[in-house]
């Protein structure tokens, strides 16, 4: 497709509306699951971590009984 001028490409003859506002939304939404994903990471390390502390504390509390 040719486009006569930016603001004709920007435009899309008329549906640019609705092919930018679909790749603002898709962004979004794979920005949102990136954070959501890093989020999730974090606290199961942490859990991982926690899991890792009490279990040390366990077998200490075995081993000196």
């Amino acid at each position: 497709m040719n486009w006569e001028s930016a603001g004709h490409f920007w435009a899309m003859g008329g549906y640019g509306f609705y092919v930018w506002g679909s790749y603002a939304v898709t962004a979004a939404l794979i920005a949102a699951e990136l954070y959501l994903v890093a989020r999730r990471m974090r606290a199961a390390r942490e859990l991982a971590v926690r899991d890792a502390k009490l279990a040390r504390m366990d077998a200490g509390k075995r081993s000196s009984t």
